[in-house]
């Protein structure tokens, strides 16, 4: 994977990560959001970055007996889904991704809170006594449960749709009602 073709960055539609401590509620949030943009009719692709060691093809099935036999991309295809399957040799960089999101209007991010990329906070109050990202340039809106004085857009967290349209304006993405 390399990231150093000028063109590959200006194919990739635009990202934006949903960034907050553990256990302030981003995946939760991720899954309110995600169908208030499709309801705006866009296109939307989602990357989720795991700390661990990813293996999703199983022992014994002809995929994972390709790529131990020296494939290095696998993609498995059926009638409701493709998923494609490649090695990596180090944990790869959002930009490194994000090509593969080509045709997608928006990606929403989860992980890769110190790539330089637009960030929406999740912050919970009950959770953490103040938000972690308050000083990072690349921040441009916070969802929380409690009042909070910022230098960008704050929603309240049970207001998804709000944060759906911000995301659609911010990006110049259209906005169906």
């Amino acid at each position: 994977m390399s990231s150093n073709n000028s063109n590959i960055k200006q194919c990739t539609p635009p990202a934006v990560i949903i960034a907050g401590w553990s256990g302030s509620g981003k995946t939760t949030f991720v899954e309110r959001l995600l169908p208030l943009l499709k309801k705006k009719n866009l296109k939307v692709g989602t990357v989720k970055h795991h700390h661990a060691n990813l293996e999703i093809d199983k022992e014994g099935k002809d995929s994972y007996r390709h790529r131990k036999a020296g494939a290095d991309r696998t993609i498995i295809s059926s009638l409701n889904s493709v998923a494609m399957i490649m090695g990596a040799d180090h944990d790869p960089r959002l930009d490194e991704l994000l090509p593969f999101m080509q045709g997608m209007d928006i990606v929403i991010v989860e992980g890769y809170k110190k790539e330089k990329r637009p960030k929406i906070e999740i912050f919970r109050s009950a959770v953490h006594e103040k938000p972690r990202f308050l000083h990072d340039p690349d921040l441009i809106a916070v969802a929380s449960d409690t009042k909070l004085d910022l230098k960008v857009p704050l929603f309240d967290l049970d207001n998804p749709e709000g944060v759906a349209d911000f995301i659609c304006e911010y990006f110049n993405l259209p906005r169906i009602p």
